[in-house]
């Protein structure tokens, strides 16, 4: 998939616009008259097309703004669709009194809908505090910002953002603080052009910092992990799941989750083979990126891959992060 992240959307792209819709519904195909959880519902365009394929919906987000994008799809579709307040690495708890479930789908990260408030403080293209916040709680991106030494923010901006100048970014707004506490995005964007520059042609400079910020705020990849555990325990025996992630970081989470073989090692041929654990997911489907056709109407599936699979029947496992490849940052508790 390769590691550019996730691009900035214009507002022309709109929030509605679902990514991989299409594989999607096919994923989780035949809907009619299926249970789905939409653990990201955000704007709803996965539910709506969920629901226009004849499934009864339960749309989870922690994001109080949806709230009206939620209220239009139950007005809509009455008593076929149904809207959670919460996290999605609790579907199972929230959505369990709705069940049985067939089948869950995950569309994970920041959705256009958010990039395009600048109040939010999500983009680097719009001025707005520096926030970040997907629900009204906790630390905001301002607050790692002004507070975190050099070392342990360096550290987090190449974790969770690969990015590779990450200590004289860390230097930069280190200094820049000292004058004056960073308070919003546009501040915080050309403090990171200035640290490392910009050539034409590629993509703002601030992009990976932007997310990796995103992602230690809200705790994307602990969420990630928790939910896709919490969809093993909810779906009985031929459950689907599909997700869709934004870069290699989530993918990579993904893949070993759903094939923990993947993330364990090498084993030689020369030796005694190692049993591998029972198989909770099967029928794992090859992953699926946007064709031309979607690339030219939707900009931001430009990264985006659709993984899906089938549960078995055997037990859920406990939670565990071991294997999965979830990036740490250097130092951390």
């Amino acid at each position: 998939m390769g590691k550019r992240p996730m691009p900035e959307i214009s507002q022309n792209a709109g929030p509605h616009v679902p990514v991989l819709i299409d594989e999607v519904i096919a994923a989780l195909s035949p809907l009619e008259g299926k249970r789905i959880v939409d653990g990201t519902f955000g704007a709803g365009g996965y539910s709506r097309k969920l629901l226009e394929a004849g499934a009864i919906v339960i749309g989870i987000d922690r994001d109080p703004n949806v709230k009206p994008f939620a209220d239009a799809l139950m007005a809509e579709f009455e008593g076929r669709f149904i809207f959670v307040p919460g996290t999605f690495s609790e579907l199972d708890t929230l959505a369990v009194e709705h069940g049985p479930i067939d089948g869950v789908v995950l569309d994970i990260g920041v959705s256009s809908m958010q990039l395009d408030q600048a109040e939010r403080g999500f983009s680097f293209m719009r001025d707005g505090p520096l926030d970040m916040r997907m629900s009204a709680d906790g630390e905001s991106a301002a607050d790692l910002v002004n507070t975190l030494d050099v070392e342990p923010l360096a550290n987090l901006l190449y974790a969770f953002g690969e990015e590779r100048k990450s200590r004289r970014i860390a230097q930069f707004i280190v200094a820049a603080r000292d004058v004056a506490p960073i308070k919003t995005t546009l501040e915080l964007a050309k403090i990171i052009e200035k640290a490392i520059g910009r050539k034409p042609g590629d993509a703002h400079p601030a992009t990976r910092s932007f997310q990796a910020l995103r992602i230690a705020v809200n705790g994307e990849f602990d969420q990630l992990v928790e939910a896709l555990f919490a969809a093993e325990r909810l779906l009985a025996e031929n459950g689907r799941l599909a997700v869709v992630t934004f870069h290699s970081l989530e993918d990579r989470i993904v893949k070993r989750f759903f094939d923990p073989d993947k993330g364990g090692p090498a084993q030689s041929r020369h030796l005694p083979q190692v049993m591998t654990e029972e198989r909770r997911w099967v029928d794992v489907a090859k992953a699926i990126k946007p064709g031309e056709a979607e690339l030219g109407r939707n900009l931001r599936s430009r990264s985006s891959i659709l993984r899906a699979a089938s549960r078995s029947g055997a037990e859920a496992r406990a939670v565990r992060f071991d294997g999965l490849g979830v990036p740490k940052v250097r130092g951390a508790e």
